[in-house]
């Protein structure tokens, strides 16, 4: 649906979509390890390991994911191109070097990551993640990883229980609005591009702090929504820093709002990028 809204209201044109290409084994390999992603290929993962993905194991499931985790691995390398780049789905925190949780089988964010700097395109990622829900698998995937900081802003008393060390987490009390929420994000983003002076920024946009999400507990509107994301891409902008977004959560009730607050992020993209 949102690509759909995005070309009929005239944001964008089918001619700026692109169709993931087949991912690398090798490329899954990088950050998730082998025993993990042989029982993810045949399907082989316990009752227990499936129910905590939340999803129904399959092989058409396992072909999403490997398309999900391309498209952000080609927008990373789009957007080193031309500024910016999106993937239209992703944002897949949730998932560890060695299991899946909460709908996430495979981390787009650190696969993307680990592509760039093996192939010698960037020295230094910056993650930034404003789910409403800790990048608890970004986090352990990175956590002796130098070359890549974590940053995620979350609700404190979300999912998941057991929260994971990003480089930096900021953990937000429940009903955090639009005002001290902004006032965080751009004082910490800020500070964060001068002192790790990354090479690109892949930017977890999940829409589920939105005050009408059924699983977000803040209390951001989707004008405070539109501006955290204005916030983002400006310093990105600003900066000359080449920035990759995926789209992460969204569960409010109506589905025109998860619509609208997702497109608003590839509206400003294009305003201000393009």
């Amino acid at each position: 649906m949102l690509p759909e809204q995005l070309v009929y209201e005239g944001t964008v044109n089918n001619t700026q979509f692109f169709a993931p290409e087949v991912l690398s084994e090798e490329a899954v390999l990088r950050t998730h390890n082998l025993s993990y992603w042989n029982k993810l290929k045949t399907l082989d993962l316990s009752r227990l390991e499936e129910r905590k993905t939340g999803f129904p194991l399959s092989s058409l499931l396992i072909q999403r994911e490997l398309t999900i985790m391309s498209g952000t691995v080609q927008a990373a390398l789009f957007a080193l191109k031309y500024g910016l780049a999106m993937n239209i789905a992703g944002g897949t925190h949730h998932a560890f070097t060695n299991r899946g949780e909460g709908f996430c089988l495979l981390n787009d964010l650190a696969i993307a990551a680990r592509e760039l700097l093996h192939l010698g395109l960037v020295s230094r990622v910056l993650i930034v993640d404003l789910d409403v829900h800790q990048g608890n698998g970004t986090a352990e995937i990175f956590s002796n990883d130098g070359a890549v900081f974590t940053f995620s802003m979350h609700g404190a008393a979300n999912y998941p229980a057991h929260k994971e060390k990003s480089d930096l987490d900021i953990a937000l009390p429940d009903k955090t609005g639009d005002s001290d929420y902004l006032k965080l994000l751009d004082f910490h983003l800020k500070q964060l591009i001068q002192t790790t002076e990354p090479d690109i920024i892949i930017y977890q946009s999940g829409v589920d702090v939105l005050e009408s999400d059924k699983l977000g507990r803040l209390s951001l509107s989707i004008d405070g929504c539109r501006r955290r994301d204005k916030l983002v891409l400006e310093q990105a902008r600003i900066n000359k820093i080449p920035l990759v977004a995926a789209m992460g959560g969204g569960y409010s009730s109506d589905i025109k709002e998860i619509i609208d607050a997702h497109a608003n992020t590839f509206r400003l993209a294009m305003e201000l990028f393009f």
